[in-house]
């Protein structure tokens, strides 16, 4: 595991050392690289809410989250926004917590987040910056998402975990358009669920004298929500180099996450 981890960190830094030029080329491109360390911030869970915007979900207040441990989150299916159908998936889904099975997420089923939920992972995570894309490499299972620059999206996307994603600069902000998710992943880490027409745009843009990256977050699915709704998460520079995360080989110890098993050899 030692040598893959070399190996996977050399990779990394080799990309960096690459894009870097590149991004430096015009100045209207900023360099959204954090450096060795990569960008990270504490794990809040949810999304914040943003003045003037619908509210995203949040915590039911009939069950008090105290943290991943203790306690689970349910999403409050009083949100205005939420249409029917959603509530209910999301109610059959509190009450069978409630009845004592586990809660399932794509981090402990070891299946990618999707898109916007992978804007709530505490990280680390790298953007690797070319003028034909924006790679951004997060700890967890080593995911990445490929944004592809200064092209439209294709005529007949095929749904996927983290969908077609592409990008254009606006000034000091990297734009990014995401369709074609696939209907197995979430909005939130309420498990909010969705439709194909999940249409997610990100603006990607330093802070406070470039020592924060802001991603402002715009989610629009007229099949579930009323009216599309704005959020952010904010990220800090890291001081530690990406790890191993290999999620697979122990999570069915004490309980059946729903990890994607092999019923036959690869060869």
């Amino acid at each position: 595991m030692a040598g893959l981890a070399s190996r996977f960190l050399l990779v990394v830094g080799g990309a960096l050392a690459l894009a870097a030029p590149a991004a430096a080329q015009s100045n209207s491109v900023p360099n959204l690289q954090s450096g060795p360390g990569g960008w990270t911030h504490p794990f809040g869970g949810a999304f914040p809410p943003v003045q003037g915007s619908a509210l995203p979900v949040r915590q039911d207040p009939g069950h008090a989250f105290v943290n991943p441990v203790q306690s689970f989150r349910f999403g409050d299916l009083s949100n205005p926004n939420l249409k029917q159908w959603a509530k209910e998936v999301m109610k059959k889904d509190n009450d069978e917590i409630d009845a004592g099975k586990i809660q399932f997420t794509p981090n402990s089923s070891c299946v990618p987040s999707g898109v916007p939920l992978f804007m709530v992972l505490p990280g680390p995570f790298y953007l690797l910056q070319t003028p034909a894309k924006v790679v951004i490499l997060e700890e967890q299972t080593q995911k990445a998402r490929h944004i592809y620059l200064n092209v439209p999206h294709s005529e007949n996307v095929k749904p996927s975990w983290f969908g077609e994603s592409v990008g254009h600069y606006e000034g000091d902000t990297l734009v990014v358009d995401t369709i074609g998710l696939n209907t197995r992943t979430m909005v939130d880490t309420f498990r909010t669920p969705h439709t194909e027409k999940l249409h997610v745009v990100e603006r990607w843009h330093l802070i406070d004298g470039g020592n924060m990256l802001e991603v402002n977050i715009t989610v629009d699915d007229p099949d579930t929500f009323h009216t599309p709704w704005r959020t952010y998460q904010r990220y800090q520079r890291s001081q530690r180099l990406l790890a191993e995360f290999i999620c697979a080989e122990n999570n069915q110890i004490v309980f059946d996450y729903h990890i994607p098993v092999a019923d036959k050899p690869d060869f």
